[in-house]
C-alpha cells in the first residue's frame, strides 16, 4: 500500500478510537470473555505496528495474522515501517513477544482462550537479512514455550508462528539451522522448489506484478485461473498463500477482489482495514 493510502486509512481508524486509552498488554486480559467470538484466521494485519494499538488492536478484531518490520540497532530489534520513525521504546520485545508471552499465558496456552489456531507473526527485516535474523533467533529463543518451532526434521506446534520476510540474506543462516523458532516467507518463485513446507510454509508476492486486475469490472478468466493453479500448487505441498498491494480502500473493488481471493481460497487476506475486513469476513460467514 502506498504511504498516502496507508496514513489515510490509519488517520480514519485514529478518529474513530479518539477519547480511548491505550491499556498495557496485561490490562487488555482482563476484559476478554472465556471464549470470545471466533477467530478470523484469514485476517492478515498489513503494517500492523502503525496502529494506536500494536497487536492489541489487531487481536481485538480477531485477526489470525499481524506483521511487525524490524530495524537491528546494536542489538535492539525496533519496529518502525521507515528509519526516521525509530523510536528505542518501540521494540519487538514490547510490542509483540511480551504481551503475547502474557496473553498465552492467561488463555492456558493459546492466543484466542478456546480456539487452537496459531496466530501467525510476521516479521519484516528492513536491516542486513543474516545479522538481524541471527539476532531475531536470539531473542525468539526466551520466549520457549510461545513459537512453533522446528528440530530435527519435526514441526512442534506453538500458540503463535513466526514467518521471517523482507532482506533475503536471512535464509542462508535459517537453512543452516537444525532447530528454529522461526520459519521462511518465500515468493511465487519458491513455489514448487525443493524448499519444504517445513522451511517455507507461506508464499508471498506482490498482487500488482502477477495481475492486472483492481477489482473493477471483470477479473479476467486466465487471470483467475492462474490465481486458482497458484493456490492449488501451494496447497498440495502445504504451503499457504498470501498477496500484500492489493486494493484496501473501502469500496466495491476491494470487496469484489476479496470475493475472488477468498473463492480462490487464499490463506490471507492483507489490510491495513482492521475493521473493514473483520466486517467484510463476518458478512460472508453468516451468508
Amino acid at each position: 500500500m502506498d504511504l498516502t493510502t496507508r496514513r489515510r486509512a490509519l488517520t480514519t481508524l485514529g478518529a474513530a478510537l479518539a477519547g480511548s486509552v491505550a491499556l498495557p498488554a496485561g490490562h487488555a486480559l482482563a476484559g476478554e470473555r472465556r471464549h470470545g467470538p471466533r477467530p478470523l484466521w484469514r485476517a492478515h494485519a498489513h503494517n500492523d505496528y502503525e496502529h494506536p494499538r500494536p497487536l492489541l488492536d489487531a487481536l481485538d478484531h480477531r485477526f489470525g495474522s499481524v506483521e511487525a518490520d524490524i530495524y537491528l540497532v546494536d542489538d535492539q530489534l525496533l519496529v518502525a515501517h521507515d528509519p526516521e520513525d525509530l523510536d528505542p521504546a518501540r521494540t519487538l520485545e514490547s510490542l509483540y513477544l511480551d504481551p503475547l508471552a502474557a496473553r498465552v499465558r492467561a488463555n492456558r496456552g493459546r492466543v484466542y482462550r478456546g480456539y487452537r489456531g496459531s496466530l501467525q507473526l510476521l516479521v519484516d527485516i528492513k536491516t542486513e537479512g543474516s545479522s538481524t535474523y541471527l539476532e531475531l533467533d536470539r531473542h525468539l529463543r526466551r520466549y520457549r514455550h510461545l513459537f512453533t518451532t522446528y528440530a530435527h526434521g519435526r514441526v512442534l506446534p506453538g500458540p503463535v508462528t513466526a514467518v521471517v520476510s523482507g532482506d533475503r540474506a536471512a535464509r542462508a543462516p535459517m537453512e543452516a539451522q537444525t532447530v528454529r523458532r522461526a520459519f521462511y516467507d518465500g515468493r511465487l518463485a519458491d513455489l514448487g522448489s525443493q524448499a519444504p513446507a517445513s522451511f517455507i510454509p507461506l508464499i508471498s508476492d506482490n498482487w500488482t506484478l502477477n495481475f492486472t486486475w483492481r477489482g473493477v469490472g471483470a477479473f479476467p478468466d486466465a487471470e483467475r485461473e492462474k490465481l486458482r493453479g497458484t493456490v492449488r500448487a501451494a496447497h498440495q505441498r502445504g504451503q499457504k498463500v498470501r498477496f500484500w498491494a492489493t486494493p484496501d480502500l473501502a469500496g466495491p473493488a476491494r470487496d469484489a477482489l476479496w470475493a475472488e481471493l477468498l473463492a480462490a481460497d487464499v490463506d490471507y487476506l492483507n489490510t491495513d482495514d482492521l475493521a473493514g475486513l473483520e466486517a467484510f469476513l463476518d458478512a460472508r460467514r453468516a451468508a
